[in-house]
């Protein structure tokens, strides 16, 4: 019996292959460019404080701009006469600020955000996005970026967990395609910013340009997706999280701890008539996400106690590369290894979630040794350590929302994707707050 509208999850109807073909490659690259531009004002905005505050603040106290902004390796650190030339305070102070707010919303906005129609989030995070390159274009004084660090933390976060709710009304493969572009921020990121200042723009007119990036995100949501007829996108959904059920056979409750077996791609789905959620079911839906949510939560709190309490330690002076550049070397790598990861879901699927995270923490118990020890060869050894991180990584994020868009009730469908997305800013929080002591004890060597 045909429908009249398509549900979430169903492209409006095509006429013949050609055309599904397209809309499916529409929704794939326009969620690419989506997971990119959700990230890539974060990524650019970070790489552009300090070089701000020493053009437009020079007296600023060293202290200061590396505890709130970035890490400065020029010259190594000549006040500092630890054997790891490191800085007194940890980047890890960077990463508290700018995690923290994203933290708070993926906290508390899953309960309320179905209130806001999918239009009027987008224009947000893409406001949010544009001040924060205005702020910190223009900063002359740390709060200033610190500001700018916090507008650019809050739309990244309410936008993630926006767009993979937003997932639950395509095909599944458009995770694919949001995985690969938040994996593209982070390099694309850091190398547009470079080379744009490298080129001979100053760090303001470089950030003004920047601001093509929330214009690129509009265009993408209302301009290229091909948004289904039932999205809530100008009002609110009239059942907070709508309830989908698939033409496919019926699956199973996330909070029942239930697997499927593995489909390649998801099957257009229809809206049921249902009540809202109750606070006791999506308490319930919560309990079940712990199995995704506590390993992707590991993975990433190993991850980033690598990348900020241990990575500026792992320096070896006799090598050709500076420490400057060595650090900037595992970055990149590290970014690297991310982007590809994320962008692996079309080939590689990987359910044992506990087994990446096992793999990352042995990571970062084997690099707190070679800190401590110094007992690697040289920097290439490390090299390989950070690209492998990346990937494990990368892998944790993908396959955790893919699994939970898979193995999820249809009717708790929307409301998972976005309570899940917390797992992995607490992991990140956790890890700040981790690496302080860690870091300090080595620098006081």
């Amino acid at each position: 019996m045909e429908r009249a509208d398509s549900g979430p999850g169903e492209p409006a109807p095509r006429a013949d292959g050609i055309g599904a073909a397209a809309a499916q490659w529409r929704n794939w690259s326009g969620f690419w460019l989506l997971g990119l531009c959700n990230n890539f004002a974060y990524v650019v905005m970070l790489s552009a404080a300090h070089d701000i505050l020493n053009k437009q603040a020079p007296k600023t106290p060293p202290h200061l701009t590396s505890a709130t902004l970035a890490v400065d390796f020029q010259g190594g650190n000549s006040s500092n006469s630890s054997r790891y030339d490191c800085n007194p305070v940890s980047t890890a102070a960077v990463l508290l600020a700018d995690i923290l707010p994203t933290l708070a919303i993926k906290l508390s906005a899953p309960f309320v955000i179905h209130k806001l129609p999918y239009g009027f989030r987008v224009l947000f995070c893409a406001f949010m996005a544009a001040t924060s390159f205005l702020l910190v274009s223009f900063s002359s004084a740390v709060w200033m970026s610190i500001l700018g660090v916090i507008f650019a933390s809050v739309g990244a976060g309410l936008g993630e967990l926006s767009f993979l709710s937003l997932t639950v009304y395509f095909s599944r493969d458009v995770l694919g395609g949001w995985g690969s572009g938040t994996g593209g921020a982070g390099v694309g990121g850091a190398l547009l910013y470079s080379g744009l200042t490298q080129a001979g723009l100053s760090p303001q007119v470089t950030l003004l340009c920047m601001l093509v990036v929330p214009a690129v995100m509009l265009l993408s949501y209302f301009f290229l997706l091909d948004l289904p007829p039932s999205l809530p996108q100008w009002r609110g959904a009239e059942t907070e999280y709508r309830a989908v059920r698939t033409d496919s056979e019926d699956r199973q409750a996330l909070m029942d701890g239930s697997e499927e077996e593995e489909q390649e791609k998801s099957t257009p789905a229809e809206v049921m008539t249902a009540g809202p959620l109750t606070f006791t079911e999506k308490l319930c839906v919560i309990k079940g996400l712990l199995w995704f949510v506590l390993p992707l939560g590991l993975v990433y709190f190993a991850e980033y106690f690598i990348n900020q309490g241990l990575m500026e330690l792992l320096y070896f002076p006799k090598w050709s590369l500076s420490h400057a550049e060595q650090y900037r070397w595992y970055q990149t790598l590290y970014q690297v290894g991310v982007l590809v990861s994320r962008s692996s879901l079309c080939c590689v699927k990987i359910r044992n979630l506990w087994t990446l995270s096992l793999l990352q923490v042995v990571n970062a118990v084997l690099l707190l040794l070679a800190v401590r020890f110094q007992f690697l060869p040289s920097a290439w050894v490390v090299f390989a350590i950070v690209l492998y991180e990346g990937l494990l990584g990368g892998a944790a994020y993908v396959n955790t929302f893919y699994f939970i868009s898979k193995e999820t009730g249809d009717r708790h469908r929307e409301f998972a994707m976005a309570a899940a997305s917390v797992g992995d800013s607490l992991g990140i929080a956790a890890a700040g707050l981790a690496a302080f002591p860690v870091h300090r004890y080595f620098c006081s060597l």
